[in-house]
């Protein structure tokens, strides 16, 4: 009972504290069920950021990792970001580098870059256009066909796209290393303990789990999928932490995991102990450089354009 009481009055002072501050608190899907109940609005990175934008709040609170901040940073530059956990970063992002970029686009002279949206703002800043998991086939189709492209830093979802677009690309190295470990007997197994349901996967997955794929989408594109589809069983191959928002906007159906191997740690670092000391002292901030987050932005608004 202890615990109950002590995160009613953790939510109560994150709550009295957000009004104080005119603070709006963003959760993506990954986090854990706690933070997801006391954000303004859970989703997908980049839509929370730019729903953000759109408002009237002082201050962002991010509860997700570094980038996620860091596009918040970029599309609301007179705002306050913070980022409840200082060390949630992405190990895809690390992946790559401005200056690791720069020399690739050496290599290739007149290549047009595109960067998922899950890099950080230096990158972005060195990027043509950014794409989501969500419109990156569409960004990749829209590009004239006679300049080569870089795709960065996923090579699951530059894979895919290839695939899907017909489009040769120079494909980086990187990946998320939660996806990419999720192997296609993983899903075979629990496929083999629940035959009816469908396996909805993430394109950050490896291309033989992909093919085993009933709906291939971002986050936001199989929670949609799910409450559209009559179906009632899901296998679902992305971090568990979405499966919160699944049994709360599906609770008539069943979600299971693909693996149990899915999880996150730096998604699931943030606390609502963490959310209140944000709030308390307006740190950790995350900020863009004015000249960094100018042409990042660019990057942002081209894919938007789209």
């Amino acid at each position: 009972m202890a615990n109950v009481i002590d995160s009613k009055q953790l939510t109560d002072e994150i709550m009295r504290l957000k009004q104080q501050r005119n603070a709006i608190i963003l959760s993506h899907v990954y986090q854990p069920p706690e933070i997801q109940e006391i954000a303004d609005l859970v989703g997908d990175s980049l839509e929370l950021s730019r729903q953000a934008a759109a408002t009237n709040a002082s201050v962002i609170v991010f509860c997700g990792v570094h980038f996620m901040a860091e596009s918040a940073a970029i599309l609301s530059p007179q705002k306050t970001v913070l980022l409840p956990e200082v060390n949630a970063g992405c190990p895809m992002a690390d992946m790559v580098t401005a200056e690791a970029l720069r020399a690739k686009k050496a290599e290739l002279p007149g290549a047009l870059v595109v960067c998922y949206v899950n890099t950080s703002a230096e990158v972005k800043a060195e990027c043509d256009i950014a794409c989501t998991s969500a419109n990156a086939v569409q960004v990749v189709a829209s590009l004239p066909s006679d300049r080569p492209v870089i795709f960065v830093p996923d090579k699951n979802l530059g894979r895919y796209v290839a695939k899907q677009s017909g489009r040769a690309m120079h494909i980086w190295e990187g990946c998320c290393p939660i996806h990419n470990q999720l192997a296609a007997e993983d899903v075979l197994q629990v496929k083999s303990r629940h035959p009816g349901a469908l396996v909805l996967v993430h394109p950050e997955c490896r291309p033989d789990v992909i093919e085993l794929a009933d709906h291939v989408a971002s986050t936001t594109g199989m929670l949609r999928f799910a409450r559209e589809n009559p179906d009632g069983e899901y296998i679902v191959a992305t971090e568990k932490g979405i499966l919160h928002q699944f049994n709360k906007q599906c609770p008539d159906k069943n979600f299971y995991p693909a693996s149990d191997k899915l999880i996150c740690r730096d998604m699931q670092a943030t606390t609502l102990e963490k959310v209140l000391r944000s709030l308390q002292t307006l740190e950790p901030r995350v900020t863009v450089t004015p000249e960094i987050g100018e042409r990042a932005l660019k990057c942002l608004e081209r894919m938007l354009a789209v």
